[in-house]
């Protein structure tokens, strides 16, 4: 996509040197600018990881929809939300600071905009990093299974995961550069992880299901009498994998030419996942050798299982430490991106204890403080499936509920400006208004749907409890702003930012 696709020039802002692009916003640069285009794009594509998302929540797509749901709700999502990624990436071009969304949402619609768009974010970058870890840790129980014997339980399973934590905090502490470079190798990975698994299911079982079963066939284990409400429910598999692409606007403080470089990444980010997930997701299905077999796996993966019954149990343990390497890499993505927003947040005192989370490293130029914090949160709110078989589908519904939310706030606030919002390099022109108003609908649609319950009967067990967790940080953030109101702000924006970089730099 042009860097000036669709664009009005009168409305764009001139072509500014990073730093002094990110003094004209208010900030002094402290981070490490060491990632590049490449390296931006990679890190939203590692946190959407389709070898994350597809494979951990396919079990949960088996009985919500089936294969029907699985398959076209993957083509309608990534749709929708390639519109939100749109114009998300026109929003970022015009504001690259690791705040990010609640930054823009602050500079669009003021302070209390910018306050909640922050913790709603907060919350679903926290989320995703429990989601992503834990679900790798229940791929590892499933290889560990295959391989040694090993019998996954809910504590093994939740060491795991505190493992799986405690590597990617110590990952992120050396520093951007080994962050960009892993987040580069993750495409590729991804990239031939896919090809390789989609190959071998096309090439080994000597059985396929029908193309009238991959993409017809529906099937309701939910409880729920209503097709359409199973259906609605089960666009969750997509929608949670289509989240985090805003990891290319946190990483801007650190990437050059940020304004093209992480709008760019947000997009690209998005529809390579697109094509490649579609890939993946049907050569799953038409794989599949037993339904319910795959559905009760002993593994307790029901993808696992699928690549047993087709590849046996060798080619099986070799595709899985594949899967496993890819939700590694995705999970070291999503710390590197909460990290950056739990820095910026701090930075304009949003957080309890800001002047400790926001520090940053003098060695590595990395917020340090901020890494620790995250992967201590996310351990927490992955404490639930220690006791809840459901919990993992809770906490991912509090990644989607939580930053889903977050990605429209900034868009329709810069649809209410209209032409007060100056566009950055990168802009949709004449096609920001009806590709901005589709994604604030879209947004608003899924944020209703993964609110509702995912099981019948409704119990302790069986209810979402997302929405209660969304509830409760908006309650926490209504009762600390009164408390950190007069101290949280984003600084004013520069008006002459050349004589301030000369100022700062003892020039003048």
């Amino acid at each position: 996509m042009s860097r000036t696709l669709w664009a009005r020039p009168e409305r764009q802002a001139p072509p500014l040197d990073d730093e002094q692009r990110l003094r004209e916003l208010g900030y002094q640069p402290v981070l490490a600018r060491r990632m590049g285009s490449f390296g931006n794009f990679a890190i939203s594509f590692s946190v959407i990881s389709i070898l994350s998302g597809c494979m951990t929540l396919y079990g949960f797509g088996l009985g919500t929809g089936g294969p029907a749901v699985m398959l076209w709700g993957w083509a309608g999502v990534g749709l929708f939300v390639l519109c939100v990624g749109m114009a998300l990436a026109e929003v970022t071009s015009a504001y690259p600071t690791s705040g990010a969304l609640y930054y823009m949402a602050d500079r669009l619609g003021g302070r209390r905009w910018g306050w909640y768009t922050g913790w709603l974010n907060l919350l679903g970058l926290l989320g995703a990093i429990a989601g992503i870890d834990y679900g790798a840790a229940l791929f590892t129980g499933a290889f560990l299974n295959l391989q040694f014997g090993f019998v996954p339980t809910a504590g093994s399973t939740f060491l795991i995961f505190l493992c799986i934590l405690l590597l990617h905090a110590v990952l992120n502490l050396f520093g951007v550069r080994l962050v960009s470079v892993l987040n580069s190798i993750s495409v590729w990975w991804h990239l031939t992880g896919v090809a390789v698994i989609v190959g071998a299911l096309a090439l080994v079982p000597d059985r396929h299901q029908s193309a009238e079963f991959v993409f017809t066939e529906f099937v309701n284990d939910t409880g729920w009498a209503n097709p359409f409400y199973v259906a609605a429910i089960g666009l969750l598999l997509a929608q949670y994998t289509f989240s985090g692409y805003d990891a290319s606007a946190h990483l801007s403080e650190e990437t050059s030419n940020a304004s093209v470089s992480a709008a760019k990444g947000i997009v690209r980010a998005i529809w390579v996942s697109w094509i490649a997930g579609f890939a993946l997701l049907a050569g799953l299905t038409f794989a599949i050798q037993d339904y319910a077999g795959t559905q009760n796996s002993a593994t307790g993966v029901p993808p696992a299982q699928i690549l047993i019954d087709a590849l046996g149990t060798a080619g099986a343990t070799a595709l899985l430490l594949v899967v496993i390497v890819a939700q590694l890499f995705c999970g070291n993505a999503e710390v590197a991106a909460a990290s950056r927003m739990v820095f910026a947040f701090s930075r304009d005192n949003a957080l309890p204890g800001s002047a400790l989370w926001r520090k940053v490293s003098s060695r590595t130029q990395t917020p340090a403080n901020a890494v620790w914090l995250s992967v201590a949160v996310a351990a927490v709110l992955a404490v639930p499936s220690l006791y809840s078989a459901t919990a993992y589908g809770a906490v991912t519904a509090i990644n989607v509920i939580g930053i889903t939310p977050a990605y429209a706030i900034p868009i329709y606030l810069r649809l209410r400006a209209g032409d007060r919002f100056q566009a950055g390099p990168w802009s949709l022109g004449r096609w920001s208004k009806p590709i901005g108003w589709t994604a604030v609908v879209w947004v608003a649609v899924v944020t209703v749907l993964f609110c509702l319950p995912q099981k019948a009967p409704v119990t302790i067990d069986s209810m979402n409890y997302a929405v209660i967790a969304l509830a409760v940080v908006l309650i926490l953030a209504s009762v600390w702003w009164y408390v950190a109101r007069r101290s949280y702000g984003t600084p004013a924006p520069y008006g002459n930012a050349r004589e301030q970089a000369e100022i700062a730099e003892g020039i003048v």
